[in-house]
């Protein structure tokens, strides 16, 4: 799958599961969150790297360097593109 799809599903998914919303209203979700959703856990086969590349395109944002499962479960990933 290339990456402009899957960060197009990507951008779904976070529709999809967040709970909350910044104070733009745009969409929010932690890390664990969308780590632990099985229909995630199916569709993307490295989440990390589409959310960096994501990020790297300014699709999503989020305040650390890397994100690992456990350690960085509370890191909320804002939507900035729709």
């Amino acid at each position: 799958m290339d990456v402009e799809k899957e960060v197009e599903m990507l951008k779904e998914e976070i529709k999809r599961l967040s709970e909350e919303s910044n104070s733009d209203g745009r969409p929010v979700v932690t890390f664990g969150v969308l780590f632990a959703d099985d229909k995630c856990a199916n569709i993307f086969e490295a989440l990390v790297g589409t959310l960096k590349a994501a990020k790297k395109k300014k699709i999503v944002s989020y305040d650390s360097e890397l994100l690992l499962q456990g350690v960085h479960d509370d890191v909320k990933i804002t939507l900035l593109v729709e």
